[in-house]
């Protein structure tokens, strides 16, 4: 695919007092009302929705990863680690070795040339804008890790449309390959249920971008849990600190480094769960309750 080998062309080779102990059925109570409202924070916090649908995208089709920019063993740990959590979780995973790339990490001491690349040449890839200061924004690197997302609402017959202004003739979200067409209709087939329109929202391409020199003090493993959850699911903030453990924290702005885990926690693998196996033509709110219940399970061992 071109857009890999322009990526690669572009990157540059105590314990404190504790209060008294309550009643049993008090402390009991409290701590699942706690647990609960965490878990729904947690998840309404993380989960960014689509432009089109307002739901969770998720990876419909197998994701196929390649990476540039360290040394290849390293890449190879990244790449496998990714796909070992994608296994886990439920999401898919393209095991053709000669699949074609959806998702492109790249490691770099000048992430924003790889980005200014893209925003020239493959603007679409970097998610749904409606003009080009919208683009130029979305197209400025202002973390060590980030991602960016191109989308598509799948109907009820399975049918993908990737998200973009409808304007224009049809054209090539890939060229020159045109395996992905962006269709200026908008028409989709639906089910009208009350627990769902038959609509969903899925993940087509993820590009990542890493700077490699803001990132020396950090181990691999921690590096790859992090890029792994980028892939599987887009989130809202990723200055958001959260009460729960989350691999999210490691970056985090908000967040002192004792507040970070190092791996990807139980929580994020609930979540991330919950993702690929909530029903995924339900509106947002079920989508996010099918969400929470997994979390819930992981959380007590379940």
């Amino acid at each position: 695919m071109r857009i890999v080998a322009a990526l690669l062309a572009v990157s540059i080779a105590g314990a404190a007092a504790q209060p008294a102990t309550p009643p049993v059925e008090s402390v009991t109570v409290t701590g699942e009302k706690l647990k609960d409202k965490e878990i729904q924070d947690f998840v309404e916090s993380h989960a960014a929705t689509t432009f089109r649908l307002g739901k969770i995208a998720r990876w419909e089709s197998g994701l196929c990863p390649v990476a540039t920019g360290l040394k290849p063993e390293i890449l190879k740990f990244v790449i496998q680690r990714l796909k070992d959590i994608a296994a886990k979780v439920g999401a898919p995973v393209n095991t053709d070795t000669s699949c074609r790339s959806n998702v492109e990490i790249v490691f770099s001491s000048n992430p924003q040339a790889v980005l200014g690349y893209i925003r020239k040449n493959r603007e679409a890839y970097l998610g749904y804008h409606d003009n080009s200061g919208q683009a130029d924004e979305m197209a400025k690197v202002t973390h060590p890790i980030q991602s960016w997302y191109a989308t598509a609402t799948i109907d009820a017959t399975g049918f993908p449309q990737v998200d973009k202004p409808s304007k224009g003739i049809p054209y090539c979200l890939d060229v020159p390959e045109c395996h992905i067409m962006v269709s200026n209709a908008t028409n989709y087939a639906v089910t009208g249920t009350r627990l769902g329109d038959g609509l969903h929202s899925g993940i087509m391409n993820v590009i990542v971008a890493a700077d490699r020199d803001k990132l020396v003090d950090y181990e691999v493993g921690a590096l790859a849990d992090y890029i792994a959850y980028l892939v599987l699911a887009q989130p809202r903030s990723l200055d958001d600190c959260e009460s729960l453990p989350s691999i999210l924290n490691l970056l985090a702005s908000g967040c002192s480094r004792g507040a970070t885990t190092r791996e990807i926690s139980d929580a994020d693998i609930g979540y991330l769960r919950g993702l690929y196996h909530m029903t995924p033509d339900a509106f947002l709110r079920q989508e996010q309750d099918e969400i929470a219940y997994q979390m819930k399970q992981a959380l007590s061992g379940k």
